[in-house]
């Protein structure tokens, strides 16, 4: 159950597993056509191609977004020809034809995921119509985690009269960021806030993002930048997908064949099985790295620089270094009977420190060392030798 904090869907935490999330736009990837032209353009007795280019004009001679032409042009065009409800446009996107596999596809990848011990979600972010895909069937059946897409506000008639949400093509990204930190309430400004990376619900390293066209290449691009999977998907031409790979816009293609054993099934079962084994290293990183941290806050400063000190003494690799660290080391006066043995054990064992060992500046230092160090050991007595010599 998710909880509410000031009317909002409080953010994701992390999963004990990983959680990769694959993303899809749905036209041309998981469909072979626009959505509008699978129904809604003949209901109101265009041709498909007319829409299209009346609604580009519209855009074009209003210096207007594309997807809020297309979606005036809808509602405009509706009147007196069709009830323009949520469920009419659901109605349509019961038509909407999908590729191959594509019905089977988001159950079976999950389960290949949870038999690898990584939990598989299935996110949809377009620029088509929610109510459509609300009304395809795969997300009837619960496919899809979230459907990030265009939507209608609909007045108390239940007609669609105004758009609430647009997603347009660099919109898109906010999507995969709000992915990333688990704030999938689109009003919910928690997607701003700032996480450590072993905080991070899901890292863009487990992101996979599956287009078609240069509409996707920010959110490709951005996927990519970050260390995750974009795929292109083609129907039968290439050309789309070599010209996205030749830009650096994916690292895969495939067709856009949803089957099991095709080959866009065994790229995402091999990214499946890649995530799980990183993921294992990745939580030995950041268990390394808190301990790491934890250490250093609770030890006092001054220890810490002496012994990071210590640890530049020892690795020192031309006299300038030793030099230097040594003028360090002199502003401190306390010094533990371990510290001292380091130190000393680095003067015998260091060829950049013994050599100079006879230098002012060192001679003082390991003299002040020793002065009251009681009971000498044995690095500490060749030192002793050395500077009496």
């Amino acid at each position: 159950m998710e909880r509410k904090r000031d009317g909002k869907t409080e953010r994701k935490q992390k999963e004990d597993w990983p959680v990769l999330a694959i993303c899809y736009d749905f036209d041309k990837t998981l469909s072979p056509d626009d959505m509008q032209a699978q129904g809604y353009i003949q209901s109101v007795n265009y041709n498909v191609p007319d829409f299209w280019k009346e609604s580009n004009e519209l855009a074009e001679r209003n210096n207007m977004d594309q997807n809020l032409a297309y979606m005036y042009m809808m509602v405009d065009k509706a009147q007196g020809r069709v009830l323009f409800t949520r469920e009419k446009l659901m109605e349509y996107g019961a038509q909407v034809t999908l590729f191959p596999g594509v019905e089977g596809w988001f159950e079976r990848i999950r389960q290949y995921g949870k038999a690898k011990n990584v939990i598989v979600e299935h996110y949809i972010i377009s620029s088509g119509l929610k109510e459509m895909i609300e009304g395809t069937s795969v997300a009837r059946a619960g496919a899809f985690k979230e459907i990030f897409a265009s939507s209608f506000y609909y007045n108390d008639r239940g007609v669609a009269v105004w758009p609430a949400q647009v997603v347009n093509y660099t919109g898109k990204t906010q999507y995969l960021f709000r992915i990333e930190k688990g704030v999938l309430d689109i009003n919910n400004l928690g997607v701003n806030d700032s996480f450590a990376p072993d905080e991070i619900r899901v890292p863009f390293r487990n992101m996979v993002y599956i287009g078609d066209s240069d509409t996707d290449v920010p959110c490709m691009k951005l996927v990519n930048t970050y260390g995750g999977y974009s795929i292109g998907v083609y129907k039968e031409d290439k050309e789309k997908v070599h010209k996205m790979m030749r830009e650096g816009r994916i690292r895969y293609y495939a067709s856009a064949d949803y089957t099991e054993g095709s080959d866009l099934d065994c790229l995402v079962k091999s990214i499946i099985d890649r995530t799980a084994t990183n993921e294992v290293l990745e939580n030995v990183y950041y268990s390394c790295r808190k301990e790491c941290e934890n250490a250093a806050a609770h030890a006092d400063r001054e220890e810490q620089e002496k012994k990071d000190l210590i640890i530049a003494l020892e690795g020192s690799g031309n006299f300038a270094r030793t030099h230097s660290v040594i003028r360090k080391l002199s502003g401190y006066s306390r010094w533990t009977s371990k510290e001292r043995e380091k130190l000393c054990e680095i003067a015998i064992k260091n060829s950049q420190v013994h050599y100079i060992l006879s230098d002012l500046d060192l001679m003082s230092f390991y003299r002040g060392l020793l002065e009251n160090a009681g009971c000498l050991t044995e690095y500490e007595e060749k030192v002793k030798e050395m500077l009496e010599g």
